[in-house]
């Protein structure tokens, strides 16, 4: 049944916090001292994931989040996910290309205490290929000229 539970945290995080910006999602599944671990914004607490979310959801209004696969092993979940939204208002000092391109793919490990509460999240996703598909990085640009 644990796992269950856990599945079903992990799937709100991404659907309902991340997809439809219900951001007090993170307070019912995350333990006090989750943290996230992200590419692009690093390591944060779930205070900095909340404002990380409020930015892409701001940026993207029309922000949409699918669930490819997800499954459990002991206390872990691992999902792979793609988004999808037009950028239609600036995000990280970049001005808006209202471009939306196709959808941006990626992979998230969350870890369960025994209580239940997501305590870590590991996110791997194609950051390149995101700021290439909303035109902020040229096509052909490598990260260290973009």
């Amino acid at each position: 049944m644990a796992a269950e539970a856990n599945i079903e945290s992990s799937r709100r995080a991404i659907e309902e916090a991340f997809g439809q910006g219900k951001l007090e999602v993170f307070d019912e599944v995350c333990a006090a001292d989750w943290v996230g671990h992200d590419p692009l914004s690093g390591d944060q607490d779930v205070a900095a994931a909340k404002q990380t979310i409020a930015a892409f959801r701001d940026a993207f209004p029309d922000l949409t989040f699918t669930i490819d696969d997800i499954f459990a092993a002991g206390d872990e979940v691992a999902i792979r996910w793609s988004a999808n939204g037009t950028f239609q208002n600036e995000f990280m000092g970049q001005q808006p290309t209202g471009e939306k391109g196709e959808p941006t793919e990626g992979l998230s490990i969350d870890r369960f205490n025994s209580d239940g509460e997501l305590v870590e999240t590991w996110n791997q996703w194609d950051t390149l290929g995101f700021m290439r598909e909303i035109r902020v990085i040229q096509e052909g640009a490598s990260a260290a000229s973009g």
